[in-house]
């Protein structure tokens, strides 16, 4: 799948042009929920809970800045309740019940306030989702549908775009622990005339960097 290996090579690339990087994994749940309008009147919504699993990069920047991409799988979704028609799901739905499995790459900064090797941290930046597959049901006059998250131009779309911030702590031990906050900025729906479906989520990451020394680069060239 040619967008999931494109991220893939560029964390790849970072390694081969930076001199010194820091390598982690990391996982952790979350809440996710979703800001929904149909023709501009507020749908209500409620939560569901999801997770993260990915990797990411540490690349020194600027002082106490760094460029921190990372890629990770997302599982995103939210119930909502219908006062207007909506489609997608269906114009006869009365609600859904949705539930996202997304890639998702984001492309964040990191400033640490201190030097020290224990401190607090703070990342933020956009991020690109891919929508791979997903369920949902809703209700209606005719009874329950459980189907496939359908995806096309007339339907739920397979991209979306979020901003990410993140506060956390990171220790001597390579250990570092994240709150994080998704902010949905497109909607994930490309129905004309249909709802605004945008992303939002916190969660809680739990991570380690691999080796708490630093990964050093020669690029000397050797005879």
């Amino acid at each position: 799948m040619k967008f999931i290996s494109l991220p893939v090579v560029f964390l790849l690339f970072c390694f081969s042009v930076q001199s010194q990087v820091q390598f982690s994994l990391f996982a952790g749940p979350q809440a996710t929920t979703a800001s929904y309008t149909v023709q501009g009147v507020k749908q209500k919504t409620t939560s569901k809970y999801g997770g993260i699993v990915g990797l990411g990069l540490k690349v020194p920047f600027e002082n106490r800045l760094y460029f921190a991409p990372s890629a990770f799988y997302s599982m995103k979704g939210y119930k909502a309740a219908y006062t207007r028609f909506a489609y997608p799901p269906d114009t006869l739905a009365t609600d859904n019940n949705t539930t996202f499995h997304t890639f998702e790459t984001a492309f964040l900064l990191q400033y640490d306030f201190s030097s020290q090797p224990n401190h607090f941290l703070l990342k933020f930046g956009p991020s690109l989702d891919f929508h791979l597959f997903g369920k949902e049901k809703f209700n209606t006059a005719t009874g329950l549908v459980s189907r496939n998250t359908p995806f096309g131009f007339d339907k739920y779309g397979h991209y979306s775009a979020n901003f990410l911030l993140n506060f956390g702590y990171e220790m001597q031990s390579g250990f570092f622990i994240l709150g994080q906050y998704t902010h949905g900025i497109a909607s994930i729906n490309n129905a004309d005339g249909g709802p605004r479906i945008r992303h939002r989520a916190f969660g809680i990451a739990i991570g380690k960097y691999l080796g708490r020394n630093k990964i050093v680069l020669d690029t000397q060239n050797k005879e």
